[in-house]
């Protein structure tokens, strides 16, 4: 099926590594060109190599306040348009209720809400018809997970502006989706197992959980993004799609 992302434009947050440089990745191979960000100068860099020449880096953090602005600057001055943003963060540092400091916090605050919040928003005051925002959130949207306290108390709360925003951009035809990611084997999954005691027997009981009885791979999510991101997914909005192998057992 060809989703019509050729030659449409996005800017991918987060998108040296992990789930974000799988989307980015996805949507370059189905015809988009993309503005990938992260905070380190050189992985960006080169993650922007490997995607080609359809793909500029822009070094960033979230929490700047200027980084909206930069990143559809960039967009519009590389190639020309802007067609959608997908924020996707970092993951907040695990802990316990007890564990995690005012400082750990506030910094989390910053750039997985708020700079998240802000980058909606710019995005929401340049995107035409058609347009679509994208948040790469958790499943801890729905249920908390173990040790995660700052993420299982921020994520929520942007699935819930997201619905708003949805309702607010609509009128306009611009899209706002939300993807929910659970045991996808990147480098973040892979450290929160590295975290227990026996990571091995971790894993095992974690896919004994997922009616599929595996994690997902980076390219299965990169598929769904792309696709939620896309033209061909022009009637979705204001959902919030579980890509965890079946691990959500509500409607």
């Amino acid at each position: 099926m060809d989703l019509g992302l050729k030659d449409r434009v996005y800017i991918v947050t987060g998108a040296s590594r992990g789930l974000g440089n799988a989307a980015a990745r996805q949507l370059v191979a189905d015809g988009a060109k993309v503005v990938v960000t992260g905070r380190d100068e050189q992985r960006v860099a080169d993650a922007a190599a490997e995607l080609g020449p359809d793909a500029v880096g822009v070094a960033v953090d979230n929490a700047e306040a200027d980084a909206p602005e930069r990143l559809i600057a960039s967009a519009r001055e590389r190639f020309g348009r802007f067609d959608g943003i997908l924020i996707s963060v970092g993951g907040p540092p695990p802990g316990l209720v007890a564990d995690n400091s005012d400082e750990q916090w506030r910094d989390a605050f910053e750039s997985v809400f708020l700079g998240a919040v802000r980058l909606a928003r710019a995005a929401a005051a340049e995107l035409e018809p058609g347009g679509v925002i994208g948040f790469v959130l958790s499943g801890s949207v729905h249920e908390p997970i173990a040790g995660l306290t700052i993420s299982n108390a921020l994520r929520p709360g942007l699935a819930g502006f997201a619905k708003s925003l949805s309702d607010e951009l609509g009128p306009r035809g611009i899209r706002v989706v939300g993807l929910l990611p659970a045991r996808i084997d990147t480098d973040r999954v892979r450290e929160l197992d590295a975290l227990s005691a026996d990571p091995v027997a971790t894993k095992a009981a974690n896919e004994s959980r997922i009616p599929l009885r595996r994690y997902g791979t980076p390219d299965e999510f990169g598929r769904v993004a792309a696709f939620l991101l896309s033209p061909a997914a022009s009637y979705l909005t204001g959902v919030m799609l579980p890509v965890d192998g079946g691990m959500r057992h509500g409607f």
